[in-house]
C-alpha cells in the first residue's frame, strides 16, 4: 500500500536559476522513486513531479530543502545550527551497550540522537563473547535496532554478507587496499555501486585492533557540503550532475566484474537526506572535465592534505563500533601481528538503508 504521496512543485515560469539548480536533485529524487513506479509527469508551463514513496510516511517538499541552491534562507537555518551541533570531542559519540542483542531504549535512543546529529555514532560492547564468531553474528543483530536490514553482499563479502576487513588475499580478486595494512584514502562506501544499490548506512565493528595505527578518520559528508557550497555554490551545482564522477568498470583477466557506474557526487535520498557518493582516488575514476567539477574536486584535494576541524580521529579497540550514513572516512597505514590469531579483523555491514528508529 503507498503509504504517502510527495508532491514536489516548481512555480509557473521559473527562472532558469531555479531550474538549473535543482533539476539534479528532482532527476536524483526521480530516480531513485521512479524506478519502482515508473511514473514521472512534466508539464511545459509548470514542471510537477509526482513521486509516490512507499513505506515511508515523510512528504518531503524540495523547494524548501536546504539544498537546494534556490533557497538560501533554508540553508543558512540549517547550516548556522549544523555547526553549533558540531562537536570535537569523540567522547561525546561513545554509547556503552550492556546487550548488544537487546539493547535497552536509553542506549538504542541515545545512539539515534548522536546520527540524527552527526550522522554517526560510536558504541562499545560491554559484555563481548570470547569467541570472535559469536561477536560476528551479533553485529547485524545490533545493527536491526537502528533500521538497518538489508545488507549489501559486495564482491568480497562473507557467505553471511558482513565483511571481514584484515590482511588476506581474495582468491582470484585483485589485492583491495582495505585488505591490505597500507593507508586508506577518502570515501564513502559503495561509490562504485549502481544507483539502484545505493549503499545509505554501514556498521563496522571491532574485533581486535592492528598492533600500531589503523587509525580512523570520519568526516559528516553534510560538512564538506558546508564547506563546498560556502566556497563556491557551483561547485555542489557540479557535484550534482548525474555524470559528475565515474568509476571505470571492473576487469580481471580480461573479464568484466563489475561494469563502470557514472552518477552524481550528492544527490537526495528519498526522505529529503543528503547522501554523498565520492573517493579521493586518483587513478581509476573519471570526472566530469568542466571547471567547476575539476576545481572542487581539488578543493577537496587540498582539505584531506590541509586538514578540517571537522575531521574526528580515533582508532577503534575491541568491541567498540562506527554505526552512520555513511559518511566520509579513511584509514592510516598500521603494523600487524604475525599471529594469525592476533592479527587486526573488523567487520562491516554495508547496508541499502539508512538509519531510523
Amino acid at each position: 500500500m503507498l503509504q504517502s504521496l510527495c508532491l514536489c512543485v516548481i512555480r509557473r515560469n521559473p527562472t532558469h536559476e531555479m531550474v538549473s539548480s535543482l533539476t539534479p536533485i528532482y532527476k536524483e529524487v526521480g530516480t531513485l522513486i521512479a524506478h519502482k513506479l515508473a511514473l514521472k509527469m512534466r508539464y511545459s508551463s509548470i514542471s510537477l513531479y509526482i513521486i509516490f514513496a512507499i513505506n515511508t510516511s515523510i512528504i518531503m517538499d524540495i523547494n524548501s530543502s536546504p539544498y537546494s541552491l534556490s533557497n538560501d534562507t533554508a540553508y543558512q537555518h540549517w547550516r548556522e545550527k549544523k555547526l553549533l551541533n558540531f562537536t570535537s570531542n569523540i567522547n561525546h559519540l561513545f554509547v556503552d551497550i550492556d546487550n548488544e542483542i537487546a539493547p535497552k531504549a536509553s542506549e538504542t535512543n541515545k545512539l539515534l540522537a548522536l546520527v540524527n546529529k552527526y550522522n554517526m555514532g560510536l558504541y562499545r560492547f560491554k559484555k563481548p563473547d570470547s569467541k570472535p564468531a559469536n561477536n560476528k553474528h551479533k553485529v547485524p543483530q545490533f545493527a536491526h535496532f537502528f533500521g538497518l536490514n538489508k545488507l549489501d553482499n559486495n564482491l568480497c563479502a562473507d557467505d553471511d554478507k558482513l565483511t571481514s576487513i584484515t590482511v588476506c588475499k581474495h582468491e582470484g580478486q585483485h589485492q583491495y587496499i582495505p585488505y591490505s595494512d597500507k593507508r586508506l584514502s577518502w570515501h564513502t562506501d559503495g561509490y562504485y555501486n549502481t544507483p539502484e544499490q545505493q549503499i545509505n548506512g554501514f556498521i563496522l565493528h571491532c574485533e581486535r585492533p592492528a598492533l600500531a595505527g589503523g587509525e580512523s578518520l570520519v568526516f559528516d559528508h553534510e560538512l564538506a557540503y558546508i564547506l563546498l557550497r560556502d566556497e563556491n555554490p557551483d561547485y555542489i551545482r557540479a557535484f550534482m550532475q548525474s555524470d559528475a564522477m565515474t568509476i571505470p568498470a571492473n576487469i580481471l583477466n580480461g573479464k568484466e566484474i563489475r561494469a563502470a557506474q557514472t552518477g552524481p557526487v550528492f544527490s537526495l535520498h528519498p526522505t529529503g537526506a543528503l547522501h554523498m557518493r565520492y573517493s579521493a582516488r586518483t587513478r581509476n575514476i573519471e570526472w566530469q572535465q568542466d571547471s567547476a567539477t575539476l576545481e572542487a574536486v581539488e578543493f577537496l584535494q587540498q582539505l584531506w592534505k590541509n586538514g578540517s576541524p571537522y575531521i574526528l580521529r580515533y582508532t577503534l579497540q575491541a568491541h567498540e563500533g562506527l554505526i552512520c550514513n555513511n559518511i566520509l572516512h579513511c584509514r592510516t597505514g598500521f603494523e600487524d601481528s604475525d599471529d594469525p590469531q592476533n592479527k587486526r579483523l573488523l567487520y562491516r555491514g554495508r547496508y541499502f538503508d539508512r538509519i531510523h528508529a
